[in-house]
């Protein structure tokens, strides 16, 4: 499986951490101009363990659709993520057959230290 990184051109956090890595060979896909599928979508959570690992909170529509209020199960967070990719946690990289996903520092320390072995 090619190494790969889902982000957001248009989010300068995305744009930033990329910037900072050598991605030559690494399959890039902006989420917004190409949306991402159920079968992406579906490897994603088999390496993260759940599509909860992979929904973004801090996403604006979070709040705003009432989410917050909801007991959210794991077809809810799938369903979500597939019809906002807003609601992704970005970015989200495949190096290797492991998963990183968002922008923590202790996250992107680990994907670093991956890509750079």
């Amino acid at each position: 499986m090619a190494n790969k990184v889902y982000y957001l051109s248009t989010c300068s956090t995305c744009q930033r951490i990329m910037g900072d890595l050598p991605l030559e060979g690494f399959v890039k896909q902006d989420i917004k101009t190409e949306p991402i599928t159920e079968a992406q979508l579906q490897e994603m959570k088999t390496l993260a363990g759940s599509y909860e690992a992979l929904f973004s909170r801090v996403a604006m529509k979070y709040k705003a659709w009432g989410l917050k209020e909801k007991n959210l199960s794991e077809t809810d967070y799938k369903n979500y993520i597939l019809e906002e990719y807003t609601f992704l946690k970005r970015p989200v990289f495949i190096v290797d057959n492991q998963i990183f996903i968002g922008n923590s520092k202790k996250n992107v320390a680990a994907l670093t230290e991956q890509i750079l072995k």
